[in-house]
């Protein structure tokens, strides 16, 4: 999980103030088999979250870091 957590947090730096889809991070990665990481960069994704490292939004409103997110999800910088 560390590639994932350096990928994510490395995609904040590189976006600066623009969000992004997880997808986008797995496809830099392993860009044959994304779809196969999809719910390993999404859990990692929320653990940032709950650490208060990134910020994990639906529709611009951030999400319940208490529950699972059902949906697409976008990450960004905290602000």
């Amino acid at each position: 999980m560390d590639v994932l957590k350096t990928a994510i947090l490395e995609m904040c730096r590189k976006r600066g103030e623009a969000s992004f889809c997880p997808s986008e991070v797995v496809r830099q990665l392993y860009p044959e088999d994304w779809r196969n990481f999809m719910d390993e960069v999404r859990a990692e994704a929320m653990t940032l979250y709950r650490l208060g490292e990134i910020l994990v939004t639906q529709a611009g409103i951030a999400v319940d870091p208490q529950k699972e997110p059902n949906g697409p999800i976008r990450i960004s910088k905290p602000k």
